[in-house]
């Protein structure tokens, strides 16, 4: 079946008998595939869950092999977490959509809620292993524990690889639902450094949301890379000032090793047809080497703040 190219065997053991009978599910109904980046358990297939309650989750070993999921057929929409309240950037999205095809097409934000898990309460652990952002969201509860964390490619993995071992001093960090597939026992809920931990996930399509499609509050997703002269990116920006364009979030990231080509990511609200938008956009063409739009999709959460 083609869906099990993205188990790809490197999954703990406890892991492969729920990734196989979820890829099993999934390639029998395609129109409701949802593919995610870790093993089942993790923070990705609980949001899956959440965008879409009838919605076929699959589990991909990693972000490139959940986007070719969907590029190859196997899945209708992918669910990628993008960014984090605590931690910032989770996956190099910047990188792997624009070369991918594929389209932004919504939005979801969950709060995450971390828990240490391992096989005994009364245990004195010594390692704590789990996603890199995970760890890094945990940093306090794991430095006042004197708890070693050990970077793992995801949350549920890592529940599994803990639950496959028989050393009662090693624990994972990773949502409570792994606790529960895994026969893990549940040593504290809510370890992480602040109880408003939110992620940002996008959800990606073969098909772009056209003009047709009615949305109340739109975003656009684009990403573009400044010319290397003085004041590129004050010109650049200065249309979405001067025609009232919100920008929400602008991001830079280098490409390649000369330091010298300065990309960005940003997320504005509006969309291209609306005369603001394209005056905008007009004029950042004008101030750059390129414009890429990656997907323009309905608001999930305002971005303005209460005084």
């Amino acid at each position: 079946m083609a869906a099990y190219r993205y188990i790809m065997n490197s999954y703990p053991k406890a892991a492969l008998h729920h990734v196989k009978e979820m890829a099993d599910l999934a390639a029998h109904n395609i129109s409701k595939a949802i593919s995610f980046q870790g093993a089942p358990g993790a923070n990705s297939h609980i949001a899956a869950l959440q965008y879409k309650a009838d919605s076929l989750a699959l589990p991909c070993f990693s972000f490139e092999d959940a986007i070719d999921a969907v590029k190859n057929g196997d899945a209708n929409r992918a669910i990628i977490p993008i960014e984090n309240s605590l931690h910032g950037r989770v996956a190099d999205i910047h990188f792997l959509l624009p070369e991918s095809g594929l389209h932004i097409i919504g939005e979801h934000f969950m709060p995450i809620h971390h828990c240490l898990m391992g096989h005994s309460k009364s245990a004195k652990l010594e390692t704590a292993m789990s996603h890199p952002q995970a760890l890094g969201q945990c940093r306090k509860y794991l430095r006042a524990h004197n708890i070693i964390p050990i970077a793992y490619a995801d949350t549920a993995a890592a529940a599994a690889y803990v639950a496959d071992s028989d050393n009662p001093k090693a624990a994972a960090i990773a949502p409570s639902l792994s606790a529960q597939l895994y026969g893990l026992e549940m040593i504290q809920e809510n370890i992480e450094d602040s109880d408003d931990n939110m992620t940002r996930f996008v959800i990606l399509s073969r098909d772009a949301l056209g003009p047709q499609d009615a949305i109340d509050t739109p975003m656009t997703t684009l990403t573009f890379e400044v010319k290397n002269i003085p004041a590129a990116l004050y010109k650049a920006m200065g249309g979405f000032a001067t025609n009232g364009v919100n920008m929400t979030k602008l991001e830079s990231y280098q490409n390649g090793a000369s330091f010298a080509a300065t990309e960005f990511y940003a997320d504005i609200e509006g969309r291209p047809g609306d005369t603001a938008v394209d005056r905008a956009i007009e004029e950042l063409r004008f101030h750059t080497k390129w414009v890429r739009i990656l997907g323009t999709y309905p608001q999930a959460r305002a971005r303005t703040l209460n005084d």
